[in-house]
């Protein structure tokens, strides 16, 4: 059994520890509101883009487009597919990072003409290990998602499948659910499907006209990669907020272990101080007698 100096240096230890955590917590709730508040100011503008879209496709439904190119023709083991995958920059977040590398894992090694851009130097290090090849490393950190990252990633994929060196692309990332449920998941980027944005208008809605200046090619050119730029911004920010979401929950369940280890500690030093009492006041009764015994003789 230890002594009760060793139980109170680990006590200490154990206090030290739940104050770091206690304050990662601290810190990973701010971010949280931060993110959400930026996912909520954000979405407006391209759910707006995408009923843009969604008009356009409505009034023209027969137009050509190459964002819209499904590719048929080619057999879908043969298809050059493109994941981007969305990581954290750090750990300590509970499964967080776990369920999006493993997914990606999976789908990259479905077929022999993939190529990863991962975003998060977990997902790196991660990818490096396992000898997989990352085609593009964005270096910086998802520890601030922005508008202008989201356009770099987009620019990135875009060009690549301008010069029909991909043909597919998709992003892995993490969506929260709720406070408790985040689930990673895969989006397909492009080529866009049509009958995503073709949805039947009610009887009663006004169906406005649209007259088109330029070319429907020219607007769709401008539109798509806008559209495309939102999605992965969206998608950063609510990896973000599940990053540290998850951050929070393992925290919490740190903290409240830690709280459960002291009090079992505060229980087995109290039972030691008190075993070394009562062999103190043993020994002292025992001397006492002693010296009683010895005075009689």
């Amino acid at each position: 059994m230890a002594n009760t100096k060793e139980i109170q240096k680990r006590m200490k230890s154990i206090r030290d520890t739940m104050k770091i955590t206690s304050a990662m917590y601290m810190i990973s709730s701010a971010k949280l509101r931060s993110a959400k508040q930026k996912l909520e100011q954000t979405e407006p503008y391209f759910y707006a883009l995408q009923g843009s879209i969604s008009r356009f496709l409505r009034h023209i439904p027969e137009v050509q487009n190459r964002y819209f190119d499904q590719k048929k023709e080619i057999p879908e083991e043969e298809k050059r597919r493109g994941y981007i995958v969305i990581t954290a920059d750090k750990g300590l977040a509970g499964a967080y990072n776990h369920n999006v590398i493993k997914m990606a894992h999976e789908l990259f090694t479905q077929g022999e003409n993939n190529k990863l851009f991962v975003v998060g130097e977990l997902g790196r290090q991660y990818f490096a290990k396992e000898g997989l090849a990352v085609d593009a490393e964005f270096k910086y950190t998802v520890q601030n998602p922005s508008l202008h990252r989201a356009r770099v990633i987009a620019d990135h994929v875009m060009d690549l499948y301008a010069e029909n060196e991909l043909d597919e692309v998709y992003i892995i990332y993490t969506k929260m659910e709720n406070s408790f449920s985040m689930n990673a998941e895969k989006m397909k980027l492009l080529p866009l499907v049509k009958e995503d944005f073709l949805h039947p208008a009610p009887a009663d809605i006004y169906q406005e006209e649209i007259r088109v200046e330029s070319s429907m090619e020219a607007i769709l050119e401008h539109v798509v990669p806008n559209y495309v730029t939102g999605y992965i911004y969206c998608a950063l920010v609510e990896s973000f907020a599940s990053e540290h979401n998850s951050r929070m929950m393992a925290m919490q369940a740190a903290t409240d272990s830690a709280k459960d280890m002291i009090q079992t500690l505060s229980i087995e030093y109290n039972r030691v101080r008190q075993a070394a009492i009562t062999q103190q006041i043993t020994e002292v009764s025992g001397g006492a007698k002693a010296q009683k015994n010895k005075k009689k003789k």
